[in-house]
């Protein structure tokens, strides 16, 4: 039976008696099959599974985002009680940061490019709740999925500098069968701008399949990514980018491992995906 906790007192109280060692998996609700793949793998790994609910205020570039998020907490319910989960932290917006809070977590240049570029102060706004995170649950191991390659190693980063022992773990992007990535923004979508949406993966597979051919142009791979992008005319392109896969620096020549992403609107539903390459 999953227990649902709602104050920091009471998650307290409820992790003093669990198991070791505690897998967490923080979302902000509206669950999908990449989140049951998350869930998976912690109870599969972990002795204690704690999930947490909370749709971050603070990672939001736009007020009118924020309130748009899809919010379903009893379906979510139901989905991590189907999944086994031991725990689920729900808190309110005051029980995340209390009256009087007044720290930011800013982390440095992997958080500066791409989404940190497009969505100023998206990143801190992460970083920061997570900590807070981190600190109430003080898990052995976090899950976070791979499509959100860059936040994965802000959340590295911050959790190896800040010494707050918790190994982060990136996990596979889900996809649904057309090889859109799994999100919960793409509830969102039009029927057209879904059917539109499956050209981000086509762009990097394209990406992948020249760098599998022995391209190492920077400039040649992203110029392969944005000709299957340019072919569909509901993608609003933000970026396509050939970064190196430990710094995300932009790369004029692939030498070692790297990361193709990119990022664009269909309407006004923003979509990110990424695909490493070696």
């Amino acid at each position: 039976m999953t227990r649902v906790l709602r104050t920091r007192a009471e998650l307290r109280d409820a992790l003093a008696d669990v198991a070791r060692p505690i897998g967490l998996v923080p979302t902000m609700g509206w669950l999908h099959e990449g989140h049951r793949a998350l869930m998976g793998q912690a109870r599969g790994e972990n002795a204690t599974t704690v999930v947490t609910i909370f749709v971050n205020p603070r990672q939001f570039n736009e007020a009118a985002d924020y309130t748009r998020y899809p919010r379903n907490e009893a379906r979510d319910l139901d989905i991590v009680e189907a999944e086994g989960v031991d725990l689920v932290f729900a808190p309110g917006v005051d029980e995340v940061y209390p009256p009087g809070f007044d720290t930011t977590v800013s982390v440095g240049q992997v958080a500066r490019p791409l989404e940190g570029a497009a969505r100023p102060g998206h990143f801190d706004g992460v970083a920061t709740v997570v900590a807070v995170l981190f600190g109430l649950v003080r898990a052995d191991r976090a899950y976070f999925g791979q499509k959100d390659a860059q936040q994965v190693m802000v959340i590295r980063q911050m959790a190896r500098d800040l010494a707050l022992g918790t190994e982060v773990i990136a996990c596979p992007t889900i996809r649904e069968p057309d090889g859109l990535a799994r999100s919960s923004r793409n509830v969102h979508l039009s029927p057209a701008e879904r059917a539109a949406a499956p050209v981000l993966h086509r762009a990097l597979l394209a990406a992948h399949a020249a760098w599998s051919g022995g391209e190492r142009s920077g400039d040649a791979l992203r110029a392969t990514m944005r000709e299957v992008l340019a072919a569909e005319p509901l993608a609003n392109v933000a970026y396509v980018s050939i970064a190196d896969g430990t710094t995300l620096a932009e790369l004029d020549r692939i030498d070692g491992p790297a990361l193709a992403s990119l990022a664009a609107r269909f309407g006004a539903t923003r979509l990110i995906d990424n695909e490493p390459l070696g």
